[in-house]
């Protein structure tokens, strides 16, 4: 089923004039300059860009992971000044407890929602571990998973707690090809079914036109948003498909101009 995205729906983060330093003894290095940005609730943004270019920075400030030399995120209309429940981080590691199950890692993310009553922890546990298709797995240790296990592990935990909006950090970045595909079916069935916000990150162009209903490029150096795409396609979508060549090819081509960009002003 297609998810038509309404441009106009209200918006669930609001990025105001974002900009970043990192200090060193040594040198200065100017992670974002004045970013600014709308993400619509329940759109699925991707942040895509060279490494260096300070996604990675932008989704730990979006998650209040990290505080911005200036600007703010606004979330709900509410300023972000630390971590909170609504925005859960999912990262390219798992980050699995190897002393806890399959299940216990789930239900300890709801250890985050303190209205929850305990006994409600494992029913809600087993919903999203059969929601990633590893309800078989509950009683298993860590360790006996594969990467892309674990990876839907790790995604159950940031959904069990029912986060507003879910931000990952190249999480199929580690992954074989078959793995990721998988995953990239498993994503779009969760963010039909459960409507959530979702920002990810990733260098990879065709996962980016895959998954996302925008493409928004930064440029390294310091980071900052050069262009956007809006990827009208229906879902749900095939990373194979030769409908997205289309989509990739500008947005790869925009990716390389904005390095000669660069490259000419360093």
């Amino acid at each position: 089923m297609q998810h038509q995205f309404d441009a106009h729906a209200a918006n669930k983060l609001q990025i105001q004039n974002i900009s970043k330093q990192f200090k060193s003894q040594s040198s200065v290095v100017q992670a974002l300059s004045n970013v600014s940005l709308s993400i619509a609730e329940g759109e699925f943004l991707c942040l895509v860009g060279a490494s260096g270019c300070g996604k990675s920075t932008l989704l730990d400030i979006i998650a209040g992971l990290t505080k911005p030399d200036e600007g703010a995120v606004y979330a709900d209309e509410k300023k972000v000044d630390g971590p909170g429940r609504q925005r859960l981080v999912m990262f390219q590691e798992s980050a699995l407890f190897p002393w806890l199950s399959v299940l216990g890692n789930v239900m300890f993310g709801l250890k985050l929602c303190p209205d929850l009553p305990k006994s409600q922890h494992k029913t809600i546990a087993m919903e999203f571990l059969k929601l990633v298709g590893l309800e078989k797995f509950a009683r298993s240790n860590t360790h006996e998973l594969s990467g892309g296990m674990k990876q839907r592990v790790a995604l159950a935990r940031a959904l069990a707690p029912s986060p507003r909006v879910l931000l990952l950090d190249e999480p199929f970045a580690a992954l074989d090809a078959m793995t990721r595909e998988q995953l990239y079916d498993d994503l779009q069935h969760i963010w039909e079914t459960h409507r959530k916000t979702i920002i990810l990150v990733t260098h990879n162009v065709r996962e980016a036109v895959c998954l996302a209903d925008r493409v928004v490029l930064m440029s390294p150096s310091p980071g900052r948003i050069t262009q956007e795409f809006e990827i009208d396609l229906p879902r749900p979508r095939d990373i194979n498909s030769i409908a997205l060549s289309h989509y990739t090819q500008n947005i790869t081509r925009a990716l390389k101009g904005n390095q000669t960009l660069d490259e000419a002003h360093g």
